[in-house]
């Protein structure tokens, strides 16, 4: 599968997890990707790094390029579209905001810091990002955008309710992909008959990506959890979607199902899952 030959795109939080997997699977089908995390080299506690994913996208023989920013500090963000365009010949057809800040704490207890820098990362910089980079696909005609999103953003149902340690500690993380979910619908709405598609997906199971274990692999059983590959599936699928298929919050694996789309691996090769 060559979906992408030609098209350029730009995966942010692309260190590892799925925004890693996203970046290599574009790659394997064609693309040029510009990959967007903090820091270029190793985090301390976790494994992967903007390095790595580059290597991992080259090895496909893909023009792959990396941009070390905080998406967390305005000022910093803001070089992104600039420095993308520069690498990308001027030109971004496919933009996934994958990053995301996921800080657990109870609503009651969660430190004004951490909430601002939630927001900051699930919410301004993804919308930042749109701003700067989606009107060039207006004028072209074309173009994708999709942003990873939760179902910690769900309200919880109850009463009664069934509290848990990680239900407990999800409610700032899920407001900001609460929002994220919404400004993606009024965005497709306000861009209607562009071409543009804007859509979230979210894993209908748990993705056991690194920074996941981390936070939650202990409270996560395996009948719990899906593969990486099948999310990555669900991401590539919007990102040349026809504009039927538009303003989504789609989930991962009833996307899949829906649109009779087998899961592949990274390499676009079919996969047994």
């Amino acid at each position: 599968m060559r979906r992408f030959e030609g098209w350029h795109a730009l995966v942010t939080g692309a260190s590892r997890g799925i925004g890693a997997a996203t970046a290599e699977r574009l790659a394997a089908e064609g693309a040029s990707v510009v990959l967007v995390a903090r820091t270029a080299q190793h985090h301390a506690q976790l494994a992967g790094s903007l390095a790595e994913t580059v290597a991992r996208c080259r090895r496909h023989g893909a023009r792959a390029e990396a941009i070390a920013a905080d998406l967390a500090d305005a000022d910093d963000r803001a070089t992104v579209p600039t420095l993308a365009l520069d690498r990308l010949d001027g030109r971004v057809d496919i933009l996934v905001n994958n990053a995301a800040a996921a800080i657990y704490a109870p609503t009651l207890e969660h430190p004004s810091r951490r909430r601002r820098l939630s927001f900051e990362v699930n919410v301004h910089a993804p919308l930042d990002l749109i701003q700067a980079l989606v009107p060039p696909m207006v004028e072209r005609g074309e173009g994708w955008v999709v942003n990873l999103s939760s179902a910690a953003a769900r309200p919880m149902p109850g009463p009664p309710f069934t509290p848990t340690g990680l239900t407990r500690t999800i409610g700032v993380y899920g407001a900001t992909k609460a929002a994220l979910n919404r400004i993606t619908n009024a965005l497709a709405l306000e861009l209607w008959g562009t071409g543009v598609r804007v859509n979230t997906v979210e894993p209908r199971a748990a993705v056991m990506s690194e920074g996941a274990s981390a936070l939650v692999g202990d409270l996560v059983p395996d009948s719990a959890v899906e593969p990486m590959e099948a999310m990555v599936e669900a991401v590539t699928a919007l990102c040349c979607c026809g504009p039927d298929l538009t303003g989504r919050h789609a989930i991962s694996l009833d996307l899949l199902a829906e649109l009779g789309l087998p899961v592949r691996n990274l390499d676009a090769t079919l996969a047994r899952v």
